[in-house]
């Protein structure tokens, strides 16, 4: 399928930030994300953005995870193998954006990734999420506090120069 190859990447990506690094749940979500694209790609054409779509159906399989594993289960440890580094970043700003992510409750992190990854309005990232404007906009605000609470001075000095 052209659409599961185009998109593959982006929504990996985006998994792998929405999973703070965790590339095994980044994977069955992609492929939760595409399987569930097939399944409706008949009905398509009344889809006027599938990639975004594709990106909303992401999201809200993550959610729907997080509230199904977060009574059941718990990480043990650091992850044991640290993302893939293909374009030249930093390896100690990518680790320590991925723990404060990390550190965010799925529906903050679910609304930075869709705001700040993605690129979306607050109105997209409502519809995305199924809550209001507001509840983008309170959540973006507590999660980038957040951010900026446990990141502080050390975004700084982790920064490479250019």
């Amino acid at each position: 399928m052209e659409f599961a190859a185009g998109r593959a990447g982006h929504l990996h990506r985006s998994a792998c930030l929405l999973t703070s690094g965790d590339t095994h749940l980044a994977e069955d979500l992609v492929q939760e994300t595409l399987s569930r694209m097939y399944a409706l790609w008949g009905r398509m054409s009344r889809i006027d953005n599938p990639a975004a779509y594709a990106q909303t159906v992401l999201v809200r399989t993550f959610l729907t995870q997080r509230r199904r594993y977060s009574a059941s289960e718990r990480p043990l440890a650091e992850l044991p193998d640290g993302p893939a580094l293909h374009d030249g970043n930093d390896p100690a700003l990518r680790l320590a954006l991925l723990q404060a992510l990390r550190e965010l409750p799925p529906k903050d992190r679910a609304v930075v990734v869709l705001r700040y990854w993605e690129d979306r309005s607050v109105e997209e990232t409502a519809h995305a999420l199924n809550v209001s404007s507001a509840a983008v906009r309170s959540r973006s605000s507590r999660a980038l506090a957040k951010l900026r609470e446990r990141l502080g001075g050390s975004l700084a000095e982790l920064r490479t120069p250019a």
